[in-house]
C-alpha cells in the first residue's frame, strides 16, 4: 500500500476513479440476446446452469439494445443482417462492446467463397473488442472471450485530463 498504510481506520478503502468504475462495468455486462446461426446455440449452452455465464456477471441477457453493453455476434451475418446489426449497436449505450462469435462472425466461415450474400467479417460494420474462433467455438472458448473482454475493460480510462493549448 506504501504512503497510504495504517493513515486510516479499519475498513476504510482508497482506489482511483478509473478502478472502481471499471471493476463495476466488469462485473456486470448485460449482453443483449443476438445468435444468427449454430453459434447462437452454443452462446445459450454457455449460458446455462452446466457453464454458468452468471458467475463472471454476464448471466442476464437482455432483449433490447437500451439495456445492454455487450453485443455478441454468434452466427453467419449476411448482408441484409447486417444493416440490422449496424443499427442495434447504435442503438447500444456507451460504453458498449463487441464480441465476435465464431468463423462466420469473424471472416465468413465456410461461406467466404462462394456465399455471396455472407458478409465477410461482422468488423465491416461494427468495431469488435474480441474474436473467439471456433465453428462453432466451444462455451469454454466463449468464457476465454468474455474473461478477454473483461481485461479489456479493466484497462480502460473513465476520467481523461484535458489537454491544455500553451498559448504561444
Amino acid at each position: 500500500m506504501g504512503a497510504l498504510e495504517g493513515k486510516f481506520e479499519d475498513g476504510v478503502i482508497v482506489t482511483s476513479v478509473d478502478a472502481l468504475f471499471n471493476w463495476a462495468r466488469l462485473s456486470s455486462i448485460w449482453p443483449m440476446t443476438f445468435g444468427l446461426a449454430c453459434c447462437a446455440i452454443e452462446m445459450m449452452h454457455t449460458a446455462a446452469c452446466r457453464f454458468d455465464l452468471d458467475r463472471f456477471g454476464a448471466g442476464v441477457f437482455r432483449a433490447t439494445p437500451r439495456q445492454s453493453d455487450l453485443m455478441i455476434v454468434a452466427g453467419t451475418v449476411t448482408y441484409k443482417m447486417a444493416k440490422r446489426i449496424k443499427l442495434l449497436y447504435d442503438q447500444m449505450p456507451e460504453p458498449r462492446y463487441v464480441i465476435a462469435m465464431g468463423s462466420c462472425a469473424i471472416g465468413g466461415g465456410p461461406y467466404y467463397e462462394h456465399g455471396y450474400h455472407v458478409v465477410k467479417g461482422v468488423d465491416l460494420y461494427i468495431p469488435v473488442d474480441v474474436y473467439v474462433p471456433g465453428c462453432p467455438p466451444h462455451p469454454e472458448t466463449l468464457m476465454a472471450g468474455l474473461i478477454e473482454l473483461q481485461e479489456k475493460i479493466r484497462q480502460d480510462r473513465v476520467l481523461r485530463r484535458k489537454k491544455t493549448v500553451d498559448a504561444a
